[in-house]
């Protein structure tokens, strides 16, 4: 929906999940949502971060989820960078909500990338991420409230700048 997250896990389990995403229609990944909660560890990152080649193993053939090996690897590489990250800027949602624009930079109605998103990718992928490509970043930055791109007029655009006006950034 677009409200403002400040939650480290959650923020995680969306970016992964916009990871998974990638080339599949996002319905997949919401009929699969619990599934990856449950092989994911509840997308704790420590959990996650310490998962290992059996695991890896075991998720290729869990049919809950997607069993792409280089997005389970990318997830389970992505939470080993993140704890990282965490370590230098304190958390994860500070990180990321450094990349919030300051207005729309686009006159676009449905942008697929940002010049946000764009550096929020090329960051995450020089600390070593992956499937964090500017898109992936983009929706993600959508889906968490960093950006509000609901059009003025939208039903949901006032809501999501109330939310956002009353969220207080990390």
């Amino acid at each position: 929906m677009g409200r403002p997250v400040g939650d480290d896990v959650r923020l995680f389990e969306k970016l992964c999940l916009e990871g998974f995403q990638a080339g599949l229609s996002w319905i997949t990944i919401l009929r699969k949502r619990e599934n990856f909660r449950r092989a994911f560890r509840g997308f704790e990152l420590h959990a996650v971060a310490s998962m290992t080649k059996p695991d890896v193993k075991r998720l290729l053939t869990d049919a809950g989820i997607i069993r792409h090996r280089g997005k389970i690897e990318a997830t389970i590489n992505n939470a080993q960078r993140a704890i990282e990250l965490i370590d230098e800027a304190g958390s994860l949602a500070s990180f990321v909500w450094q990349f919030e624009p300051r207005q729309r930079s686009s006159d676009e109605d449905y942008p697929l990338t940002s010049p946000e998103s764009k550096a929020l990718s090329k960051e995450l992928k020089r600390r070593s991420w992956r499937f964090v490509g500017p898109t992936t970043a983009y929706s993600f930055m959508q889906a968490m409230g960093i950006v509000n791109d609901h059009v003025p007029g939208c039903a949901m655009h006032d809501v999501i700048e109330a939310a956002r006006r009353q969220f207080v950034r990390p």
